[in-house]
């Protein structure tokens, strides 16, 4: 997190709108019934909740940035170090413990998750960010992007061949397959999308914040650096459409097009919300997404562990049979007032808000739950 000396509005909003958006596309009434858009592309292509992860691993390069910067200023790189690693531990220790909560089936549990891949890709860019200048973070970026492409358009897969992207049959779900074998994603089974290598672009995504977050600690004028950030973001989401005529934009296998692209995406919205926040000074519409963004992790983790906790709790029916708490609540409260579509949208509307209300009341208390 940055110090509340060199804190951005702007990126606290961003981190806050970021979250609610992630929490919002998790939890629909039922996934049989979702919007397109609010649902993850089948393969290639994007909707917009392919936006979510990445735009937060972009936030996280952003972020981090601003913390040990800061941090090299007052304390040992001992000190430095270990922080780093308590930060990583942490959210791989949080990740394993949702993909078992609430039954704790541990011999087949789930290993990749969304908080294990955020947690390595902070661990690898932070070591990147304490090891490096910017030349060597924009190297590091360009090595990681081209390595993930050539290992997954020119290695060889067992009986399969180089260069092929299909589900299930290209390098990274070989990998996969290797090492994670019984301990992978339930529905896909041979592979999983927050996988091994495919973590490598992922790192990618967060550096492509960490040099956001250089561009925006230089002394640049606040008005240069949005006007920078969005002539980026556009530069970025054109070279990722150009380059995916050579491998597509894929969030399951999360391409190098795809890291491009969406990091363009992310820096175009940032420097919106840069420019009109702390640039501007509009930052009233901002403060429910602050206050979100300022325990971002801590309502991702709820978020999961509540609906996990009402889809385990069971009602009886009079016929004798059971409905969770979850199902009861979706069907009684929004079935009965809107088409499947919209009733499953409105109860992910409603989650999304009672997470907020759980995130003001922490804000009130000052209680923050920093990882």
């Amino acid at each position: 997190m940055p110090t509340d000396k060199l804190r951005l509005v702007s990126l606290d909003a961003f981190r806050g709108l970021t979250i609610a958006a992630m929490i919002f596309v998790n939890s629909p009434g039922t996934y049989r019934t979702v919007y397109a858009q609010l649902s993850h592309a089948p393969w290639n292509g994007w909707t917009f909740a392919d936006t979510v992860f990445p735009t937060f691993l972009f936030i996280v390069g952003v972020s981090l940035v601003f913390s040990l910067d800061s941090r090299k200023e007052s304390s040992g790189s001992g000190r430095i170090w270990l922080r780093i690693v308590r930060r990583t531990l942490i959210l791989l220790a949080l990740g394993l413990f949702l993909n078992t909560f609430p039954y704790f089936y541990i011999s087949q549990v789930r290993i990749p998750g969304v908080l294990q891949r955020i947690g390595l890709a902070y661990f690898f860019a932070s070591a990147i960010v304490m090891t490096t200048g910017i030349r060597g973070r924009l190297v590091s970026l360009i090595v990681l992007l081209a390595s993930y492409w050539v290992m997954m358009l020119h290695i060889p897969v067992p009986e399969i061949g180089a260069g092929v992207l299909e589900p299930g049959r290209n390098f990274a779900a070989y990998v996969d397959s290797l090492i994670l074998e019984g301990h992978m994603w339930t529905h896909y089974g041979t592979w999983d999308p927050e996988g091994l290598v495919s973590t490598i672009p992922a790192i990618a995504s967060t550096l492509f914040g960490v040099l956001t977050g250089d561009w925006l600690r230089s002394a640049r004028s606040p008005r240069a650096k949005a006007a920078g950030m969005a002539l980026a973001g556009i530069v970025l989401m054109i070279s990722g459409e150009v380059l995916s005529q050579w491998m597509p934009i894929n969030k399951n296998i999360w391409t190098s097009t795809f890291s491009i692209f969406m990091a363009g995406l992310a820096l175009t919205c940032l420097s919106f919300f840069h420019w009109a926040i702390d640039v501007a000074g509009w930052k009233r519409w901002a403060n429910p997404f602050v206050i979100f963004g300022m325990n971002a992790i801590a309502m991702y983790v709820l978020s999961i562990m509540i609906d996990l906790t009402l889809m385990y709790f069971q009602l009886s029916r009079p016929d004798g049979s059971t409905v969770s708490v979850r199902r009861w609540i979706y069907t009684t409260v929004f079935v009965p007032h809107a088409d499947p579509y919209a009733a499953s949208m409105l109860f992910g509307a409603a989650y999304v808000c009672l997470m907020f209300l759980l995130a003001w009341a922490m804000w009130k208390k000052k209680w923050f739950l920093k990882v």
